[in-house]
């Protein structure tokens, strides 16, 4: 008689082989990503694989390969300066990330890759930098903003293989992926000119941002072509409650103001309410343009006109990059450039 455990019997490597009519040893290269192995072959062995519903062991592959088959998604930013909107609270509803997972999921999840998101304060960047040099992941998707951000250097230091989500604030041999932040930035300055404002303000991010740096000048240099010398401004930290705080700011200084650029969709949303909170009409009294074209942008009343940056495409470049760097460690790192479009709404 035959026992039911030996009938429920795990399928074998052995048994893969023999399915497939191949040795042992070139299923065991094709189950560990062996580039060398034929297409055509390796196309055979996988049939066997689903054939025989055979699940290799992922632990024992990890010690041949040396790959844990995950990345980490690390959000890396200061410590906290509002205490009422907290790190974590604010990383987990900015549709931003949001948008970056989705992204990175869709190059990652066919190659069986798992993404690990792991927020990093600065002030607990010991622990994530520790997690990462035990080898828990094969490689960082790094979002980082700030230019004193310790992070990314370390990591370069380190070796670990990591692709930033922006410019970064100085040099590194990284590969980033970013968007043409200064033209996005002139089309939001020459939309608002064109439908005939001219007494124009905005809303930056923090100056200690390469992208806020960079959408502040692109206005500014943009305006200057057209014979606006000065651009009245005022700081926002890239969240709604500072762009509502900005804009009052803002308005109370130049109350003439009659277009505003806002830095990002999240600060738009928090203009437009200071702006019915002050009685003005949008667009008819202020002309408002955002940045990122996020659902924020969606949601606004009247809905938001902005700049779009094709955020999943580029966090699926991200992806794209960091399984090359994980692949060919000494291949040279890489900057990926995409180009923005204004999106016309109810706001300007």
């Amino acid at each position: 008689m035959t026992s039911k455990r030996a009938d429920q019997r795990a399928p074998t490597l052995e048994q893969v082989a023999e399915q497939a009519g191949v040795s042992r040893s070139t299923v065991s290269r094709v189950i560990n990503g062996v580039a060398t192995v034929d297409p055509e072959l390796r196309q055979v062995v996988q049939q066997a694989i689903e054939a025989t519903g055979y699940v290799p062991n992922l632990a024992a592959r990890s010690l041949v390969t040396r790959r844990t088959d995950s990345v980490a998604l690390v959000v890396s930013e200061a410590d906290d300066r509002d205490t009422a909107d907290p790190f974590l609270n604010r990383i987990f509803t900015d549709p931003f990330l949001g948008r970056i997972t989705a992204g990175a999921l869709e190059v990652l999840r066919p190659e069986g890759i798992h993404l690990v998101i792991m927020p990093a304060e600065w002030t607990a960047q010991n622990h994530v930098v520790r997690y990462l040099r035990q080898g828990h992941v094969d490689g960082v998707l790094l979002i980082s903003s700030h230019t004193a951000d310790p992070l990314p250097r370390q990591l370069c230091d380190l070796n670990i293989p990591a692709v930033l989500s922006a410019r970064p604030g100085q040099p590194l041999p990284m590969s980033y992926v970013d968007v043409e932040q200064q033209v996005g930035a002139k089309l939001a300055a020459e939309h608002l000119l064109g439908i005939g404002r001219h007494r124009l303000g905005t809303v930056s991010g923090p100056l200690d941002m390469p992208s806020a740096q960079d959408r502040l000048n692109g206005f500014r240099a943009a305006l200057a072509v057209h014979g606006y010398p000065y651009v009245p401004s005022a700081v926002g930290d890239f969240t709604r409650g500072s762009g509502e705080n900005a804009t009052r700011e803002l308005l109370a200084a130049h109350p003439d103001i009659d277009g505003l650029f806002v830095a990002n969709d999240l600060m738009a949303e928090g203009a437009l309410q200071a702006l019915r909170d002050l009685g003005r009409r949008v667009p008819e009294d202020v002309a408002v343009v955002g940045f990122d074209d996020s659902v924020a942008a969606l949601q606004c009343r009247p809905q938001l006109t902005t700049v779009h940056q094709p955020l999943e495409e580029m966090a699926a470049e991200m992806a794209r990059l960091l399984l090359a760097r994980i692949s060919q460690p000494e291949a040279r790192a890489r900057s990926v450039i995409f180009h923005p479009r204004l999106i016309r709404r109810g706001s300007a």
